[in-house]
């Protein structure tokens, strides 16, 4: 099992995983598509790829499950005739991640689900704390800001 990750404190958490749940790939992500971890794939093209497909699903169910039911869809899990997919966000205290697996006949839906449940507890677990911001804004900063704006747009 091949396991990249670009942030050191999700790679035994989502090793588990995988192992666990016996998934065939899996990715975690920001919901900007930025991969942060990734299992099972052997090309950067098809990781790039589903980055950009997991991100554009879960920001258009959530807009959608906002329109019909007043709050975004979370959890999408789909069953093709070999492969399955799961996808389900992944709330920690550095952020929300959009997290996908996908799976066939070696695993189930109940198994992905109970261990997906154990990998976002090692997440939260695993996650270094936030730092606050080490650069503060001058008092004056908006002030300036604005008398530069007038400035380059001859508003001065």
């Amino acid at each position: 099992m091949t396991v990249a990750v670009v942030e050191n404190w999700v790679e035994e958490p989502l090793r588990r995983f995988v192992a666990d749940a016996r998934v065939r790939l899996a990715l975690l992500l920001h919901t900007s598509g930025q991969v942060l971890a990734q299992s099972g794939f052997t090309r950067s093209v098809d990781v790039m790829s589903a980055c950009a497909l997991a991100a554009a699903i879960h920001a258009s169910a959530g807009e959608l499950g906002k329109q019909l039911d007043g709050k975004p869809f979370d959890v999408l899990h789909h069953a093709g005739r070999e492969r399955q997919i799961f996808l389900a966000p992944a709330r920690t205290p550095r952020g929300l991640y959009i997290f996908l697996s996908v799976f066939d006949k070696e695993s189930s839906l109940g198994l992905v689900q109970l261990y997906y449940g154990e990998f976002v507890g090692r997440l939260v677990e695993a996650a270094p704390p936030v730092e606050p911001p080490s650069v503060v804004l001058p008092e004056n900063f908006e002030g300036e800001l604005n008398r530069n704006l007038a400035a380059h747009f001859g508003r001065a």
